[in-house]
């Protein structure tokens, strides 16, 4: 019966359109490579929770999620369209994949394991593609700033500190 209402289906598409657009951040408004890639930052920008992503990273997360997960770019998309088809809150996404049994429950946490620590995989398949620029990095550093060198010379570490007391 829609197919034969072209303005309720133009309306429809509107406001389909007009909700993702208030519900995927600006972090797309530069151009994209691929649908894959669209579809990667727009599920970023919803379960990272931030505005803008430096394109970048994204581009290194993007290239190391799809090597360690060859699935994850059409897993990727296929919750994207789910969250877009049920309007599903990112805060409560989680929760409704997991009570769901859903197969797509472990890309949420893959995705914000791979923006907010930077690592990619896990155990000896862990990959670090970022550390100062991982979003637990970000988030802090006007007032923290992950040390990427020693904090003084060769065998700093070893020496106990002043005033330390011997237990012994």
């Amino acid at each position: 019966m829609d197919a034969m209402n072209p303005p309720r289906r133009t309306l429809l598409k509107a406001l389909l359109g007009a909700w993702t657009a208030a519900h995927i951040p600006f972090a797309l408004a530069e151009p994209v490579g691929s649908q894959a890639q669209g579809d990667f930052l727009a599920l970023s920008a919803l379960i990272a929770g931030q505005q803008a992503l430096d394109r970048d990273l994204a581009n290194a997360l993007h290239v190391a999620l799809t090597q360690q997960y060859p699935t994850f770019a059409e897993q990727a998309s296929q919750l994207l369209r789910l969250m877009e088809a049920r309007h599903l809150d990112p805060a409560t996404l989680q929760a409704t994949l997991d009570a769901e049994q859903s197969p797509l429950a472990k890309v949420p946490r893959v995705l914000a394991r791979a923006w907010f620590m930077g690592v990619v995989g896990s155990g000896t398949q862990a990959r670090c593609v970022a550390y100062e620029q991982a979003l637990n990095a970000r988030m802090v550093a006007d007032v923290l700033q992950p040390p990427s060198f020693a904090l003084g010379g060769y065998g700093v570490w070893a020496a106990k500190p002043q005033g330390s007391a011997e237990h012994g």
